[in-house]
């Protein structure tokens, strides 16, 4: 049996050395394949690895701070309707009162009666001024009679003056010339002095006729003066004598009737016992008030304007008028006076509307809302009733600052509309407001915003 021959030992070694520098091959491209393959994970996964470490501390920072909501002011609108509650009231409205004493004859008009200016609402029964009038009709009479003596006393005292004056004339002219026949020698001196004793008494006959005049012309103006008294006197009683009949100052409606026939009016004693506004008053006591009367054709309605609207309300405005019993029925008023003056217990202005009213449908007392239409140059802004803070430090705001934090900001608060209400100062607009701050949001206190809407 052939068996082969034995290796060589170099190829041997050649052989060991090839299966070597095989395996170091194997394991050099393992290396770099490991290198390699790592260095792209570096790449790509320690950035990832950062940013979430990153993200985490956020998460875990945010999750530490207070949630808010945060918004924003916006301006309220040029044109507004501002609704405030009025007081419907009689344009003109008095109480008649009596003027003429007596019994009450008998009434004509009760409650709810349209009644027209002049009309007759009562009669009184006065003897005693009826015998007033009587009396001064007989003063004035008298009056007048002294009057037409007096002037007659006046005339005779003229007549003899102007006698006087004639046989004062004559005297004189009679009395130079026997002054001049005495000069003559014609006549003697003593026939000159009884002319001149004559036109001595002449003249004091003319002095006494004058004097006489004088006191008749005096005595008419006093009788004059009389008559004049008497006539004022029986004018006055005429008026009053008519205050037995008592009419309507001007045309409306009966609201109160305050006496019944036969009760005793007392004219100007302003008193009182009853204020029925029934027709089934019984009354017997003194009572002046007799009705009350309003003019329902126009109305007044009266209504407080806010003092910062108050610049706002000009005369001529005009307003809309409701009242909730006649849903249906829209009044047009317009404004025609204000107070001029701001109530310090309210702080408001009081402005009159003036409504028609031809068919009565409004009516004295009710309660009415007036709705304006007011144009504002410079509009406020608005924010939630809930944004709003009151504390010892006012009304207030927490607004966020550009880090933020919490700031408190002083407001002036304007109309409120319930849910929302007007900040007439304090912002600028460009605030990001805290919806509904707490007690938590203190000053300075960091936060976290989580919306914001307009």
């Amino acid at each position: 049996m052939d068996s082969q021959p034995p290796a060589s030992p170099d190829l041997e070694q050649q052989t060991t050395s090839r299966k070597q520098r095989r395996g170091i091959g194997r394991i050099g491209w393992t290396v770099i394949g490991v290198v390699f393959f790592g260095s792209l994970l570096a790449i790509g996964i320690l950035p990832r690895l950062s940013q979430r470490s990153e993200l985490k501390a956020a998460v875990k920072e945010a999750s530490t701070l207070t949630s808010v909501n945060i918004i924003t002011p916006r301006r309220a609108a040029a044109t507004t309707n501002l609704e405030l509650p009025g007081s419907v009231v009689a344009l003109n409205q008095t109480t008649i009162y009596a003027r003429s004493t007596g019994y009450l004859r008998r009434w004509y008009a009760d409650i709810g009666d349209r009644v027209q200016a002049g009309q007759l609402l009562a009669e009184i029964d006065s003897p005693d001024i009826d015998q007033q009038v009587l009396q001064a009709k007989a003063e004035l009479a008298q009056a007048q009679a002294n009057v037409l003596q007096s002037r007659a006393s006046l005339a005779k005292g003229v007549s003899d003056l102007k006698q006087a004056q004639a046989n004062l004339l004559i005297a004189r002219q009679s009395w130079l010339r026997w002054s001049v026949l005495v000069k003559q020698g014609a006549v003697p001196q003593q026939d000159a002095d009884t002319r001149y004793a004559t036109y001595q008494a002449n003249l004091a006959n003319v002095e006494a006729a004058k004097n006489t005049v004088n006191s008749d012309s005096a005595n008419v103006k006093a009788a004059q003066a009389n008559v004049y008294a008497s006539q004022a006197n029986f004018q006055r009683n005429t008026v009053l004598q008519s205050y037995k009949k008592v009419t309507a100052p001007f045309a409306g409606v009966i609201t109160a009737r305050n006496v019944n026939t036969g009760v005793l009016i007392s004219a100007g004693s302003g008193t009182s016992n009853t204020s029925s506004n029934t027709s089934t008053s019984n009354t017997n006591t003194s009572n002046t008030s007799l009705y009350t009367i309003a003019a329902y054709d126009k109305l007044d309605v009266n209504v407080n304007v806010p003092q910062s609207l108050s610049p706002s309300f000009q005369t001529g405005q005009t307003a809309e008028i409701t009242v909730k019993e006649l849903p249906q029925r829209v009044f047009t008023g317009k404004v025609v006076r204000t107070s001029n003056a701001i109530d310090p217990n309210t702080r408001t202005l009081l402005t009159q509307l003036e409504v028609e009213n031809y068919n009565a449908t409004l009516r004295p007392g009710m309660y009415a809302t007036v709705k304006f239409a007011i144009n504002r140059t410079n509009t406020p802004f608005v924010v939630p009733d809930s944004a709003l803070v009151v504390n010892a430090g006012g009304t207030q705001v927490a607004t966020l600052t550009k880090d933020q934090t919490v700031h408190y900001q002083k407001v002036v608060v304007g109309r409120d509309y319930g849910t929302e209400v007007e900040i007439t100062s304090g912002l600028t607009g460009n605030e990001s407001l805290i919806a509904t701050p707490t007690v938590d949001e203190t000053e300075g206190l960091r936060v976290q915003p989580v919306a914001q809407t307009k």
